[in-house]
């Protein structure tokens, strides 16, 4: 489904055009207190952060963990504008949420995965949200890697009436053991660039990765890919938060993580790049016409298995190329994951192809017997 239209998108007002700063959205996972609140943001303002963030409904995992502080917590960032001048964000779930942020006056409000996964709850968070144009909404990508899903919550925030929007990737949920708490999977970001380009992207590499060490490089890659900005959890005494603290940072460590990203030019001529561009697009069309070859072989052996009485699938040819290739993939430099994917896609379209002759040779024996 590849016709879902953001319309009317405006710049988010707040995100600079200043290729040499890089954009950061920052504070607590959680507003635990006012004094943590504030002191965590007059941190953060002093190390240059414009927009804070701070989650007072949160959508744990388990009854009786931390669930925030509710909506006593509005009062807390409407003193952080007051003292601090940072404009404020806060995570909304449902229409009551929406109602009580935009009677306190935030400026920015985000949807969480566990909701953008859920079509029912964006509609009530769109239909509150009717009427309030002034208001910024960031979607946080959804627990699975469903682009569509994640554009159609956009979609949704935007037939509201509301221009300016962004999306946030925080990766995506699996199940068992993983480098990462939610694996990236960055492709899905590029493909919604590729689709949108106009729509600011942001990472949160605090909910992506996990841990604290992972921050800075999952910052640095977000940014070597295009990323309009971060979203990342920070805290004045991270140790002791009371939700996700092996992912929150000092500002002071954050400070310094800013400090060392590299920002790369966005407008930087090509021209030297053509020559190489070039070499690209003739080894895409060789890998084109070689794949035809190819396909064109495995509907031979189709036609062979039908008079033959063959069955497609042959598990053991199969095992016995992938594991050819991926005993080469090493020594031509390529990753033995990758070349697993490549040789799957490939077996499966040669699959679709084999049963497509089966299945016509089917069709033509029924219409005889008719």
């Amino acid at each position: 489904m590849n016709n879902i239209i953001l319309d009317n998108i405006s710049p988010l007002p707040f995100i600079s055009n200043n290729n040499s700063a890089p954009f950061v959205i920052a504070g607590p996972c959680s507003a635990e207190s006012q004094e943590q609140t504030l002191s965590t943001a007059q941190e953060l303002k002093e190390i240059g952060i414009s927009v804070f963030r701070a989650g007072l409904w949160k959508p744990r995992t388990l009854p009786g963990s931390f669930e925030g502080v509710g909506a006593k917590g509005l009062d807390w960032l409407k003193l952080v504008k007051q003292e601090t001048g940072l404009l404020v964000a806060t995570e909304v779930a449902t229409r009551e949420h929406v109602e009580a942020v935009i009677d306190a006056g935030i400026d920015v409000l985000w949807i969480g995965a566990r909701t953008c996964t859920n079509p029912f709850a964006v509609q009530e968070i769109a239909d509150a949200l009717k009427g309030h144009h002034e208001i910024a909404v960031l979607v946080k990508n959804p627990v699975t890697p469903d682009l569509d899903l994640w554009i159609g919550a956009m979609q949704r925030i935007v037939n509201a009436g509301i221009t300016m929007i962004g999306a946030i990737l925080r990766g995506f949920s699996y199940y068992g053991n993983n480098y990462y708490r939610n694996v990236p999977e960055w492709q899905l970001a590029i493909e919604l660039h590729r689709r949108y380009p106009h729509l600011p992207i942001l990472c949160d590499p605090s909910h992506m990765g996990g841990k604290r060490e992972l921050i800075a490089p999952l910052s640095q890659h977000a940014f070597d890919m295009g990323f309009d900005g971060l979203f990342i959890e920070s805290h004045y005494n991270p140790d002791e938060a009371l939700s996700d603290k092996e992912q929150q940072i000092a500002p002071n460590v954050l400070k310094d993580i800013i400090n060392s990203l590299i920002i790369r030019e966005k407008s930087q001529s090509t021209e030297n790049l053509e020559i190489l561009r070039q070499q690209i697009d003739t080894c895409d069309n060789e890998l084109l016409n070689i794949l035809s070859k190819r396909i064109n072989v495995c509907r031979m052996i189709g036609a062979y298995k039908k008079e033959n009485g063959m069955q497609v699938v042959q598990t053991s040819r199969y095992d016995m190329i992938l594991q050819k290739c991926i005993n080469q993939a090493d020594s031509l430099g390529l990753s033995p994951e990758f070349i697993k994917s490549i040789m799957s896609a490939i077996h499966q379209e040669s699959v679709r192809q084999q049963l497509e002759i089966i299945n016509d040779h089917r069709k033509d024996h029924s219409s005889i017997t008719k």
